[in-house]
């Protein structure tokens, strides 16, 4: 069993790695980083840089977990990735950050954090950042 961590740049991606790597050290299993993009803007502060990526590497290190990190731009949602991901390597959980949003915005653009939860075929841990 491995543990997916849909990571971001952002405090609730870093809320999100920690949680992964706490779980895994109590559950013993790997943990499988995924950031991704669609790909369909020239900038996507979403998707991580080479050097947000060797912090993240650091962390898990530092942690002593085993782990892979998957980055990848093929044209999908990031709620379609991780959960196909999860598949794929029959995680026994996801662990996904989350921010907090207004009504008007929940309404207009939808969320992906809610089609986490609602697609996947395991146990979702969904953490906020501190503030």
């Amino acid at each position: 069993m491995t543990i997916v961590v849909g990571y971001v740049p952002t405090p609730e991606g870093e809320a999100a790695l920690t949680a992964g790597i706490r779980e895994a050290g109590l559950r013993e299993e790997p943990v499988h980083v995924v950031n991704t993009s669609r790909g369909d803007s020239l900038i996507d502060n979403r998707f991580a840089s080479q050097e947000a990526l060797a912090a993240v590497r650091r962390r898990l290190d530092e942690a002593g977990v085993v782990y892979e990190i998957d980055q990848q731009v093929r044209g999908h949602d990031a709620s379609d990735e991780l959960v196909e991901i999860a598949d794929r390597v029959k995680a026994s959980l996801i662990v996904i950050g989350m921010r907090r949003r207004t009504p008007t915005g929940k309404l207009l653009t939808g969320s992906q954090a809610q089609r986490v939860l609602l697609d996947a075929n395991c146990p979702v841990l969904a953490v906020k950042a501190d503030y």
